[in-house]
């Protein structure tokens, strides 16, 4: 067993940014990134942007459009999915990072299915930029106490003393939980 102290979530973060930031990216990977990146040109030409993420199953991924949908009825707002933006990356990470750096928000729709946005949720709370301009839309089950784990729990508490956790169970919950985001 080491005396070393376990990292600090911002140094791996860190460190781990460094490593993407130190592989080498040919042209044509970067020509590809830059044509996936102009598909965003909406982010530019409205005030605000929302970039949403969650569970892309069927049911699931029929609310998140909702989410969308209800975003993008705003005046001068963008609101998209990763799907969203095509292009063939290897690295999600690296696509969720340049997408999170030039939206205005980053808006979590969370439900308990396993194929939710666990990884985004680390990176969401582990850099200040980013989780300064998110926001979760968290679903809440009726008979279960903590249906999402308490690695997640403690997560959605950080949002909830920000003001920044909406919670819902119905769609009809959910709608009204997106028009309540900046």
């Amino acid at each position: 067993m080491s005396d070393e102290e376990p990292p600090i979530p911002g140094e791996v973060l860190t460190s781990a940014k460094g490593q993407l930031d130190e592989e080498e990216i040919t042209l044509a990977d970067n020509e590809g990134i830059l044509h996936a990146l102009s598909e965003l040109t909406p982010v530019y030409e409205n005030d605000r942007s929302y970039f949403v993420l969650g569970n892309y199953d069927r049911e699931p991924i029929r609310r998140l459009n909702l989410v969308v949908d209800r975003l993008n009825r705003r005046q001068d707002a963008y609101a998209f999915r990763m799907v969203d933006i095509r292009g063939e990356w290897d690295n999600s990470i690296q696509k969720f990072c340049l997408i999170g750096d030039i939206v205005t928000f980053l808006v979590g729709v969370a439900e308990k299915d396993p194929s939710d946005f666990l990884v985004e949720q680390g990176l969401l709370v582990g850099t200040t930029e980013f989780f300064a301009k998110s926001h979760v839309l968290k679903r809440e089950y009726e008979d279960e106490e903590h249906p999402f784990g308490w690695m997640q729990d403690g997560v959605f508490e950080l949002f909830d003393q920000d003001g920044r956790l909406y919670r819902w169970q119905t769609e009809e919950e959910l709608v009204d939980a997106a028009e309540e985001l900046p």
